[in-house]
């Protein structure tokens, strides 16, 4: 019997708000179902999607509303920075 690929899946979304925080925060996580609805919701609104198991694995430790750990900031902030220049990309692009 072949298993659905949704019951591996992690999923966890993030927020910064540097004036409300002292790091990114956990906004929503899930396995399952709840993860690829987190995704489809993510893609639905343009949300940046990235894929990283490992973290997928350690986030899907910390609970909703919780900052990240230290030992994340060097990975989430290059995770960020990609996104930002990502978005940098596409503004010059529509504005062209």
């Amino acid at each position: 019997m072949k298993e659905s690929k949704s019951k591996y899946a992690k999923a966890s979304a993030l927020r910064y708000d540097p004036k409300k925080n002292n790091a990114p925060v956990i906004t929503a996580k899930g396995r399952g179902e709840l993860a690829e609805k987190i995704i489809e919701i993510a893609k639905k609104e343009n949300i940046p999607i990235t894929k990283n198991n490992a973290l997928a694995d350690i986030l899907d430790g910390l609970d909703i509303y919780e900052e990240i750990p230290p030992e994340l900031y060097k990975v989430i902030a290059n995770i960020f920075a990609f996104l930002h220049k990502l978005n940098e990309k596409a503004a010059k692009s529509f504005l062209s």
